[in-house]
This record gives C-alpha cells, structure tokens and sequence, in this order.
C-alpha cells in the first residue's frame, strides 16, 4: 500500500504517540476505576533552568542585593523572616500559610553539568552525572510496577512528545496534547482502516498494529477526558489549558497515576525579570485553578504537584540584566496531605560559593526516592538504586 505525504505526516503525529507505548495503550481499554485512596502525582518541569534566588529570595541577605544590583527583587512576599517569594507567584504565599506548599533548597547533584540538554537528562533518568542511562526514573517506576500489577500503572504525558523521564525499558507512557485532536485524527478514514492491516514486513506490521492500537484507544481517553465537565474556570494560557486537560482525567474513572506538565523557556540570560514574571504568572494562575478543582471534587489530599528545574543560576547577575546557567535549585511540593510544610531546609548559603555557583545540600534523588516510596508506594531501591535514606515530607 502507497502512502502519501500527508498521510505519512499524520500516521507519524499518532505515531509520536503510539510507537512510545503500545502495552500500556492496551492496558487503557481496562475499565477499571481509580482507587478513592490512590495518590497522584503532577511532575511540573520549569525548563530553561529556572533562576531559583528570584523565585525563594534571601530578602534579609547583602549578599545577594549587592550581585543583583538591577535584577535582585526588592518587592518579595515574606514567608518567613529570612526568606520571601517572587510577588507574581502570590497563591503559593497562600498555599504556604495553608500548609499546603514545601519547599526544598539547595537541590542538585555531585558534579553538575550546566549543558540544558545533559543536565535535563541527568534529572530525567536520576542518574549519576557521569553515568547516562536511556531509562528515564518515572519509566522505571512503570516497569516497576508492572511487575506486580495485573495491569501497568499508567502514566501521561500532556504533551507531542515523550520525555526520557517517562521512557522504561518495557513500558513507556503516552504523550498527546490534546485528547480531542487526538481522537479526531484517529476517527478519519485512512487511520481506521489500519486497523485491519496486514503486511508481510514485520516492522511495517508493527507499526501498522500500533498505530491502530493508538486509533482504538483514542476514543478512550478523550471520552474519558470530557466524563466530568469541570465548572472551574482556567486561564487561556497554554499551561492553563494543560492543567484543565489533567484535571478532566484525574476526576473521570481513567486509571493513571502519573501526569507530566513542562513549562518554559526559563534561559533567562537577557532581561531576566519580565521573562520570569510572564512565566510565574501563567504558573500561579494555573495551579490556582487546578488546586481550586481538585479542592471543589474533594482530590486535594491525593494529589501531589511537584516542581523541578534542571539547574538555578549564577548569583551574580550579567551584563545583560539576566543571569546565566549554575547549579543547585529548590523544588516546590504542592499538596493537601503533606507532612512536613513550610521550607524544609535552610536557605542557600551565598558566602560559600563554588565559583559563583551555589553548593548543593540536598540530592535530587533522594527527593525521587521519597515519593517514589511514599508516595507512589514503589520500591525506590530498585527503580533508582538509591539506599541513602529518604526524607520525610510526604
């Protein structure tokens, strides 16, 4: 059979997310309903490298207003005596007073890479900074569990393509942007007949397979997507609609336990400040609808956003009021149902510095290792090979 180009186009858009989890695509038509008592994680991923003194600023600390002299921000919300947050994240100063909101400092890892593109997939796959692995810590986590499950966990993506984080060896999640466009490629009547197919090369079989696999689940997930009108009202933002799109999922009977969200670009090395307040201000307006969602439909106390950047930045401010790559950062955990509120550790420490970047104190595995197994309910010894312990906010 022929293909043309536009077809080839469209079966490689299902493709970007069929070819990616053929299994758990199967797995989706169980009809079976999420556990009241099964908790959720929301992966938030500020990509860019987001400047983390300007996001949890040191307001008390010279140091930092003497590097930033045109970027430090003068106008913080207090949190506590040392410590303040960028005005245009104002629902996290209320997520904070509820005890709704923790705050990790100082996150990073041993010899940190500043190149976006390696130090993502460090973040990604939890490796070592010299280790690379083609598994991503949320993937593994599926393979994990699959493994004593009578049907894998799920996971997705609201995105065209899959992150490594969720990429296992023998199970992988699924992206798509939108389930409504999904499903209407999938209804046009060149996909549904590839559904009974057959070609004598068996790669070309596979993918013909998959990509049928994909057609009949399509319908699933945007079925299940538009189950539960939401009356809560969502920004117009991309990352608005994003969240409205998880929302929609978390409250229909669709059996995923992982969802993964990106926002950026946070490379702020040129007039950092309008940049970062755009960004922060889609993000505050987001979670604030999504939280007042899961509140309103009683989900709050399952749900668990957490936050991560693939590095901070540099203390000092540039020549181009921005600020370039550097190293360690915080991560926000957003929930009902956390243990510990508040900033869980100390500010980071501007005397002592590694040429001008901060010095980590915490490692990002360990926060993985925490909600992989109090969270998730996982083995987090054999999903990240981590046996230093785990923390205890969650």
């Amino acid at each position: 059979m022929l293909i043309k180009r536009r077809e080839f186009l469209k079966i490689s858009s299902l493709a970007t997310a069929s070819m990616l989890m053929p299994n758990f695509l199967k797995a989706m038509t169980l009809d079976e309903a999420l556990n009241p008592s099964q908790n959720i994680l929301v992966v938030l991923q500020f990509t860019g490298g987001n400047d983390g003194l300007n996001t949890i600023i040191p307001a008390k600390n010279d140091i930092y207003f003497r590097e930033r002299k045109t970027l430090a921000i003068q106008d913080s919300i207090p949190l506590t005596d040392e410590a303040g947050i960028n005005p245009a994240l104002s629902y996290f100063k209320e997520l904070f007073d509820n005890g709704e909101l923790s705050v990790m400092n100082n996150v990073g890892y041993p010899n940190p890479d500043k190149s976006h593109f390696r130090s993502m997939d460090i973040w990604q796959s939890a490796s070592r900074s010299d280790q690379f692995l083609e598994t991503g810590w949320l993937g593994r986590f599926l393979d994990e569990e699959c493994y004593r499950c009578d049907h894998p966990t799920q996971a997705l993506e609201v995105d065209d393509m899959l992150s490594l984080a969720l990429k296992g060896e023998n199970n992988k999640a699924f992206a798509f942007k939108d389930p409504k466009r999904l499903y209407q490629t999938s209804q046009e009547k060149y996909f549904k007949s590839l559904y009974d197919h057959h070609h004598d090369d068996e790669t070309v079989s596979y993918l013909y397979q998959t990509l049928g696999s994909t057609i009949n689940n399509a319908d699933y997930i945007f079925e299940k997507s538009k189950a539960k009108k939401t009356e809560q009202v969502y920004p117009n933002s991309q990352l608005g609609k994003d969240f409205k799109t998880v929302a929609s999922l978390i409250k229909s009977d669709i059996n995923t336990q992982v969802y993964y969200l990106s926002i950026g670009s946070f490379d702020t090395h040129v007039n950092q400040n309008d940049r970062q307040k755009k960004l922060f201000d889609d993000i505050n307006e987001a979670v604030k609808s999504f939280v007042a969602d899961m509140k309103n439909n009683g989900l709050f106390n399952n749900i668990l956003l957490m936050t991560f950047s693939e590095f901070g930045r540099r203390v000092a401010q540039n020549a181009s009021n921005g600020t370039d790559h550097g190293t360690a950062n915080q991560m926000f955990f957003v929930s009902g149902n956390l243990k510990k509120k508040g900033l869980l550790n100390a500010l980071p420490d501007l005397q002592n510095l590694n040429e001008g970047d901060l010095i980590y104190k915490e490692d990002f595995r360990k926060v993985y290792a925490t909600i992989l197994k109090n969270w998730l309910k996982a083995d987090s010894s054999k999903v990240l090979g981590w046996k230093d312990g785990i923390y205890d906010f969650v």
